[in-house]
């Protein structure tokens, strides 16, 4: 018996050991991620392999604008009836426990992310009209979309004129047409952001930073 609870106890020091690692990696050196879908073609595509840098945003850094990131996805991907004031994506408290929670927000298990682009800070004002993005009045330059591509409101939403509130991003998909971004669900929360896309490690032949 003793052998036995000596065998479990091991076992469990082992997992812990290692859970630790792995979150101390995750938290602050990075983590590796795989493209799903195509809402940022043509600078990413489905199952492309990237790595995320998350030093900064463990320090609630706000990306710079045109940076690729990862966030937690929006509990409603599609928001009606917004109140244009308080642009924000919204996320619902569960009631994980507290090993679901460890699981979801330690390791990432069944977490479920989105890949975007940073487009506006905060204080920004947002405007998406005549098939195209302002910043501030200004015509937002983006050699990154494809040209033959308009941005505009044809999937939803409302968040197409709206200033973008303290602690958040605006965030759109390189893939206009086919992208569920902060057109529908508002603006995310820096604290839900995982990271920022550093590198490209597949396919080999687009092996690089990003």
């Amino acid at each position: 018996m003793k052998i036995f609870f000596k065998n479990v106890v091991g076992w469990l020091i082992s997992v812990c050991i290692a859970f630790v690692i792995v979150f101390l990696l995750k938290t602050f050196i990075g983590m590796p991620t795989t493209v799903k879908g195509t809402s940022m073609a043509p600078s990413f595509f489905p199952n492309e392999k990237l790595l995320l840098s998350t030093w900064s945003t463990n320090f609630d850094k706000v990306p710079e604008r045109g940076e690729v990131i990862t966030f937690e996805a929006p509990s409603i991907t599609l928001i009606k009836n917004a109140d244009l004031s308080n642009p924000v994506a919204v996320y619902n408290e569960d009631s994980r426990s507290f090993f679901e929670k460890v699981a979801y927000y330690g390791l990432g298990i069944t977490k479920s992310s989105y890949i975007k682009r940073v487009i506006g800070l905060p204080g920004d004002h947002i405007e998406i009209k005549d098939g195209y993005v302002y910043v501030n009045g200004i015509l937002l330059e983006e050699s990154y979309v494809n040209k033959a591509l308009k941005t505009d409101m044809s999937l939803g939403g409302e968040f197409s004129d709206i200033v973008v509130p303290e602690g958040h991003v605006y965030v759109l998909g390189d893939n206009r047409t086919s992208s569920a971004d902060s057109r529908r669900f508002g603006c995310i929360p820096t604290s839900k952001i995982e990271g920022k896309v550093a590198l490209r490690w597949w396919p080999l032949n687009k092996l690089g930073s990003v």
